[in-house]
């Protein structure tokens, strides 16, 4: 069974796929970090890439926190817009399946700002969107075009030396989550003072100028050219997680995780703003997302358990965290301080079960690369499908509905995990 490579231990939920193509990047022969004679230094490069992945990762989330704005503007009720904080997740797993290949033969530089472009227009057309199908559209093409982060965690491995590779790595993954909390907090301050619309304006000029910039200070590429075949990696996926139960099992738990989260962190600023019974402001909402900080700190102690004790051990631990937030949750609905705590719990769980699932799935096959991106693509779509639901259980049971939500995506992420187990103990 292949050693799941060190990023694995710090990659946080929405992951970053370590997809193992550092060490087929490199030139036979050649030390690691021998790129960096030919391009900019690493400390510069190591500063714009993480700072790149930042700006496109909060792409996915930026609509969470103005969802009370957005349907003010379009004259609906909150709970008919939560649905597109959902299409932004499903954008996103449909960019890993059908970009992410791509990292292992196109060329990075050029593929880079082809998709910030790209993401910088449809952001565009979101911030013009004359209605909630138009902007729905523009989000799914935005968020398809943010799989940045997945191209470059690989080039950073590549170029750094052995000794230094987790601490490059973890540089980028920080940037990643960065991103998402300033996402929901920034986004949330920022749409309260100058409109939702203004949010997508400065988000779109913000992906393309980084992301061009990117792409101007990335290395030229020394691989030999090969023919991408993205189509055949995607179809191969199915019959990969057929034949590897320990796959299986870890990614329908993160499904079940990272749904439960998603049904709960998509709608609460729904919950918050709603006008029983807290009220609070857009931008008060938004600062919410501080507490997604919980997960920087359990990252690297998560590495560190499954180390000493395994996997599945911290997978349990996980899940216990994740479930104790429930009812926590539940009876945040009247009391604001159960969602402080609540808040907590679920992101340590959310966290130590990202890094255990990760490692268990990039250990589970010979094919690292296909494994970890059926695990990418299953713990969104996961995502994707509970918050869609978490929208019209908001509008029909209110908050109660909402953590029925996640409950059931809890409940049947470990029923499934188990069963896999199951079955291939029987087999």
């Amino acid at each position: 069974m292949p050693t799941p490579p060190t990023p694995t231990r710090t990659s946080p939920g929405p992951t970053v796929a370590a997809t193992g193509t550092a060490a087929r990047g490199r030139p036979a022969g050649s030390p690691a970090g021998e790129g960096s004679r030919t391009g900019p230094r690493n400390g510069v490069l190591l500063s714009v890439i993480a700072l790149c992945t930042a700006v496109t990762a909060a792409n996915i989330y930026l609509a969470a926190p103005l969802l009370g704005l957005i349907a003010e503007d379009f004259g609906v009720a909150p709970s008919a817009v939560g649905w597109v904080a959902s299409v932004a997740q499903l954008g996103y797993a449909l960019g890993l399946l059908a970009f992410a290949p791509l990292g292992d033969t196109a060329n990075r530089r050029r593929l880079v700002g082809v998709l910030s472009g790209l993401a910088g227009l449809a952001l565009v057309a979101a911030a013009l969107a004359p209605g909630l199908p138009a902007l729905a559209t523009a989000v799914l093409v935005a968020c398809a075009a943010t799989v940045v982060p997945q191209l470059l965690v690989p080039l950073v491995a590549e170029r750094a030396p052995a000794e230094r590779r987790a601490r490059h790595v973890a540089a980028v993954v920080a940037g990643l989550f960065t991103g998402i909390v300033a996402a929901r907090v920034l986004g949330g301050i920022a749409g309260q003072a100058y409109g939702w619309r203004a949010v997508f304006y400065g988000a779109a000029a913000l992906t393309v100028a980084i992301g061009l910039l990117t792409a101007a200070l990335l290395p030229a590429e020394t691989r030999p050219p090969r023919r991408a075949r993205p189509l055949r990696t995607i179809a191969a996926l199915p019959g990969l997680m057929r034949s590897s139960a320990e796959l299986r099992a870890a990614c329908l738990r993160q499904a079940g995780l990272f749904g439960a989260w998603s049904a709960l962190w998509t709608t609460l600023a729904l919950l918050l703003t709603a006008d029983e019974p807290f009220h609070l402001s857009t931008a008060t909402a938004g600062l919410f997302g501080l507490f997604g900080l919980v997960s920087s700190a359990v990252a690297p102690v998560s590495g560190t358990l499954i180390d000493r004790f395994g996997p599945r051990r911290v997978v349990t631990s996980g899940y216990a965290l994740a479930a104790l937030s429930l009812p926590l949750f539940w009876l945040g609905g009247h009391r604001l301080w159960a969602l402080y705590a609540a808040a907590v719990l679920i992101h340590a769980g959310l966290m130590a079960g990202q890094v255990a699932n990760q490692t268990r799935a990039l250990g589970a096959t010979a094919k690292p690369a296909s494994a970890n991106t059926a695990y990418v693509v299953t713990g969104f779509l996961g995502g994707a499908s509970a918050s869609a639901l978490a929208g019209p259980a908001f509008a029909w049971w209110g908050w109660n509905g909402v953590c029925a939500i996640a409950c059931v995506w809890m409940a049947a992420g470990w029923v499934g995990g188990a069963a896999s187990r199951a079955s291939a103990a029987s087999a």
